[in-house]
């Protein structure tokens, strides 16, 4: 029997999200932007849903009074991603 994905996860963006905060302690949002490609709206819709999710936190600030957008992922976010590529090995497997 195959184990279900997880929906949250099985989106390509927020997929990309979670791989690239899962290697490093933190990025900010203009990097998830660059690396993903997406436009910044949608990058924010991603992180809307698994910030919500508990996957990521999201933290604002300023930085020479520009806005600072930071995200890291949560011990939930990386059980979710460890969790998710468990499954896709397992159908890979069969």
């Amino acid at each position: 029997m195959f184990k279900e994905l997880d929906p949250l996860l099985h989106s390509q963006l927020r997929l990309q999200i979670i791989s690239l905060l899962i290697s490093v302690e933190s990025a900010e949002f203009g990097y998830l932007a660059e690396q993903t490609g997406a436009t910044k709206g949608n990058i924010s819709v991603q992180l809307t849903k698994l910030k919500d999710a508990g996957y990521i936190e999201v933290h604002k600030s300023f930085r020479n009074n520009y806005p600072l957008t930071q995200c890291n992922i949560t011990p939930k976010g990386i059980a979710a991603f460890e969790n998710y590529v468990s499954a896709i090995q397992e159908y890979i497997k069969k």
